[in-house]
């Protein structure tokens, strides 16, 4: 049973995810631009974030910086790519299909980055299961945008 609260807590992430570019596409429309209000909430996310770190007690120094691989930077700028263009496409493509577009595209690049052992993964065989599943994803995207 340890193997369910983390995939439970996924699931619940996932939920609060998929209301996130609908809001910020309606903090877009009140702020007249898609960058203001990623930046409000990427701010929001930046403050959150600072406390929980803060708070936690964990100990870093700002030395550390300077040991994070070139790739590091990745994570805030897919964060701010996520953001912003949710913001511009939820209103053009819909809440649904932008979000199983969304999760077809993560089905393909999670099954590369294991593939490869990307960023330090432990390599993970392809598998015609797995290319099954990303074939499905597609399916979904078919069947959400034009069924």
């Amino acid at each position: 049973m340890t193997w369910l609260w983390p995939m439970m807590v996924a699931v619940l992430i996932g939920c609060a995810l998929s209301v996130q570019p609908v809001i910020n596409s309606v903090t877009a429309g009140i702020f007249n631009s898609v960058f203001a209000a990623a930046t409000f909430s990427l701010l929001l996310s930046a403050v959150t974030v600072f406390g929980l770190w803060w708070f936690s007690g964990a100990p870093t120094r700002p030395a550390q910086l300077f040991d994070l691989p070139w790739w590091a930077v990745l994570g805030g700028l897919i964060g701010a790519v996520f953001v912003s263009g949710g913001a511009m496409l939820v209103p053009v493509m819909g809440a649904a299909a932008f979000f199983v577009c969304l999760i077809a595209g993560q089905l393909v690049g999670s099954v590369l980055a294991d593939m490869f052992g990307a960023f330090g993964l432990e390599p993970r065989a392809l598998s015609v299961r797995k290319l099954a599943g990303v074939a499905l994803a597609f399916a979904g995207v078919v069947l959400v945008r034009w069924g």
